[in-house]
């Protein structure tokens, strides 16, 4: 377990921790995913509930505040989205995930990715829309931690091993947002509407400069698979229940809908980096050797 290279801490502690810390910044990340898009400060005021009561410290314990109160706000009676204890478990675990499976410079690399990707994923879902701040912002700092930590494209003992991080990274970047460019126009000419926005390929460069340009062409296609596998029911329960005349209870999905893509893009690039990457990475290994042999 490389997580238990941390020779101080017993494993299970450590793992709580990590644990921990991420539930408390999954709880900012709360703040960030409402805050950002109205365009407020993340900082102040501090919480408050809907009708404006600050909320005790008490009252906003990562997970715990949400079970105690049975979701509902202490000061109004108000209803608390579970999205509130969901998006903290989410990033606790992917915390744990990156400790788990990772040594810890590559770990912490990944969880800072983890900090972008989890706010960049709700807040897609809900406008439509990925701030520069998670996707340029991000590849910025990703091409910085592939220079300072070249663990994270797989050259902890390679010669001039930042550099050739970072050229990873850089590759990674172009190639990405590269290949998520030209999909984008491809499918906009056949489709006669935009298929890929702007922010699913700067959110390509982001993820090239983590996890390298496998990690950027399968999030594409795995994303693809994902989406199609989750949304095609959906399709076929919504024509099910047309074909037995219910009342509409709502906006349907249908051909033209707007869904975001880039949360489909997002839970497969950290499928990739959670667990992915040595099968992928060996299969992407094959397909050159396969294809450098028939040239």
């Amino acid at each position: 377990m490389p997580g238990s290279a941390l020779p101080p801490l017993p494993a299970l502690f450590a793992g709580t921790t990590i644990f921990l810390l991420g539930a408390i910044l999954g709880s900012f990340l709360n703040v960030v995913i409402r805050r950002i898009p109205a365009g407020e400060s993340v900082v102040r005021p501090g919480s408050r509930c809907r009708c404006g009561e600050p909320l005790p410290w008490h009252d906003n314990l990562p997970l715990v505040s949400w079970l105690l109160l049975r979701g509902r706000a202490r000061c109004c009676g108000a209803r608390i989205s579970p999205r509130y204890p969901l998006v903290e478990g989410i990033t606790a675990l992917l915390f744990l995930l990156c400790w788990w499976l990772h040594p810890p410079a590559v770990a912490l690399s990944l969880a800072v990715l983890v900090l972008f990707l989890v706010p960049a994923f709700w807040i897609d879902l809900d406008h439509l829309v990925i701030p520069d701040l998670f996707t340029v912002g991000g590849m910025l700092l990703g091409l910085a931690l592939s220079f300072l930590v070249p663990g994270l494209h797989g050259f902890p003992e390679a010669a001039a091993p930042s550099l050739r991080g970072l050229g990873s990274a850089f590759l990674g970047v172009l190639l990405g947002s590269s290949v998520y460019y030209w999909l984008a126009v491809g499918a906009g000419l056949a489709l006669r509407r935009e298929a890929l926005g702007e922010g699913d390929i700067k959110l390509a460069g982001c993820l090239g400069a983590f996890l390298g340009w496998q990690g950027a062409v399968f999030a594409l296609f795995g994303g693809a698979v994902l989406g199609t596998a989750i949304l095609l029911p959906v399709l076929a329960w919504q024509r099910f229940r047309a074909g037995r005349a219910e009342p509409d209870r709502g906006e349907r999905l249908g051909a033209g809908s707007e869904i975001p893509f880039g949360p489909f893009l997002i839970a497969a690039a950290l499928a990739y980096a959670l667990g992915l990457d040595g099968p992928v990475d060996a299969w992407f290994s094959a397909l050159g050797r396969a294809l450098a042999l028939l040239s």
